[in-house]
């Protein structure tokens, strides 16, 4: 019995030591965890992306309609693209606010009242596949992360173009710089 209690307890020891060693062998350039996790929500992304699913099949237009609520009053068409592209051409009367900064004060600066109806469009919207509309892999089509952010931040009153159009179709209105 004094054998297998010293058996372990030299085991466990050098267990110990082993952990100590590999404890203080770690470089230098390893940071401590953070105290604190980032303001990331993954599952509530997950939960609000699932519920957009379903608001979203409901909100795909075609380019008559998109067409036509542009023209109604309370409606906006946001291009959420980079700056860069925005300005290379977009949809005529789009406005445009750059995705990665979206935050409620800009939200609100660019769209105002949250029951303003809004129009979205993306690359993938157009056959065309040239700057500044070079296709994206569908599944990360930009029209995506647009609906579920803007629906996430409260604007609810979103419509989707579902069409897949060539920005030379007159009845796209789009405007170049490159004309």
């Amino acid at each position: 019995m004094t054998a297998r209690r010293n058996t372990i307890l030299a085991l466990l020891a050098l267990a110990a030591f082993i952990f100590a060693g590999a404890s203080a062998a770690q470089p230098a350039e390893l940071k401590p965890a953070p105290t604190t996790e980032a303001t990331i929500d993954y599952p509530g992304f997950l939960e609000v992306s699932a519920e957009v699913m379903e608001v979203r099949a409901q909100r795909l237009v075609s380019l008559e309609s998109f067409n036509e609520m542009a023209g109604e009053p309370n409606t906006i068409i946001l291009d959420t693209r980079s700056a860069e592209a925005f300005a290379m051409g977009h949809i005529d009367g789009a406005v445009h606010l750059n995705f990665s900064d979206f935050t409620d004060e800009k939200l609100a600066a660019v769209v105002g009242d949250k029951g303003t109806r809004i129009l979205i469009y993306c690359n993938n919207n157009f056959s065309d596949d040239v700057a500044p509309i070079v296709l994206k892999r569908a599944p990360l089509a930009l029209n995506i992360p647009t609906f579920v952010n803007l629906y996430g931040y409260g604007y609810e009153n979103v419509y989707e173009l579902a069409d897949l159009v060539s920005t030379q179709d007159p009845d796209v209105h789009w405007v170049s710089a490159l004309s």
